[in-house]
């Protein structure tokens, strides 16, 4: 095959047949998934979840639920961890949108839909979701339960420092060190001043005092590279045999890992036995039904 240049302009065709686009073979992991979710009903049962959240005929066209936790699925998959990047691998990746079920003629949905959908269907709604891959990997021998590990990891909240208030008079921190400058003899103090006598104040960034009322519950710390930002911690239980994810908890990010294991523990914990009681009751059918035949 002969060297060729590269076309710097090329005038796009008016009309493309749709026979004629070009596509690949599809990434052969999602298309397995796919058949294993096909295979165990997914849409069927996520449809089944969220019925409560559509309206018949109201609004534009929805996403359907099994689109949205899809696009959860590749999220995690992928290492993506913002809807928005989310959105941009989906509508850029041609296996992906095969994976969703999207032609190349069809727009798949952006950020915004994701972040509509996900306040709307409530953590509960979620868990069951959660709950019912565990099933799925228990079905398929991918679910020991035996060896569990716990990992921890911060996470920068949507809330800026600057916006803190106190707990107790719902002062602004710039308007706080204003009034401790004005009351150390500074009359009209600069922000080098602020910045100064901030430097060498105690205790400033204490979570007793301090909170960010666009996110009550994210929590002052210091982050891994020595940053000090409002922030959550995310914890999550791994089965180590297999890899499986047991439990996900959020937990308040100026608590040590020893004191909120527990509760990550006991979230993969309750999650086994729901997965083992499903079953429990799914060998009870086929023994009931075994007997009738």
């Amino acid at each position: 095959m002969a060297m060729s240049k590269q076309v710097s302009q090329r005038q796009g065709d008016l009309w493309v047949a749709s026979t004629e686009i070009v596509q690949g073979p599809g990434h052969p992991f999602y298309r397995k998934l796919n058949g294993v979710l096909a295979e165990a009903g997914f849409d069927r049962f996520v449809e089944q979840r969220c019925a409560s959240y559509y309206a018949p005929t109201m609004g534009r066209p929805s996403v359907a639920p099994g689109v949205y936790f899809r696009m959860l699925l590749i999220g995690f998959l992928e290492g993506i961890d913002s809807e928005r990047g989310i959105a941009w691998r989906c509508a850029d990746s041609l296996g992906l949108r095969t994976f969703l079920g999207y032609t190349v003629t069809e727009q798949t949905p952006d950020h915004s839909t994701l972040s509509v959908i996900r306040q709307r269907i409530d953590l509960g709604t979620h868990q069951e979701v959660f709950t019912w891959v565990l099933q799925v990997l228990s079905e398929k021998g991918l679910l020991k339960g035996k060896t569990v590990g716990v990992d921890a990891t911060t996470l920068e909240a949507n809330a800026a420092m600057r916006s803190i208030v106190r707990r107790d008079t719902g002062q602004s921190y710039q308007d706080f060190l204003t009034q401790l400058a004005k009351a150390s003899g500074i009359e009209t103090p600069t922000r080098e001043d602020l910045a100064k006598l901030d430097r060498h104040r105690k205790r400033k960034g204490s979570n007793e005092d301090w909170y960010n009322p666009n996110d009550p519950e994210a929590k002052i710390t210091k982050m891994k590279d020595g940053r000090t930002h409002l922030a959550h911690k995310a914890e999550h239980a791994v089965d180590l045999q297999t890899g499986a994810i047991l439990a996900v908890t959020i937990q308040e990010a100026d608590q040590g890992d020893t004191s909120t294991l527990f509760v990550t523990v006991d979230s993969a914990e309750s999650n086994l036995e729901a997965v083992q009681e499903h079953a429990q009751a799914g060998s009870s059918v086929s023994e009931g039904v075994s007997r009738r035949s």
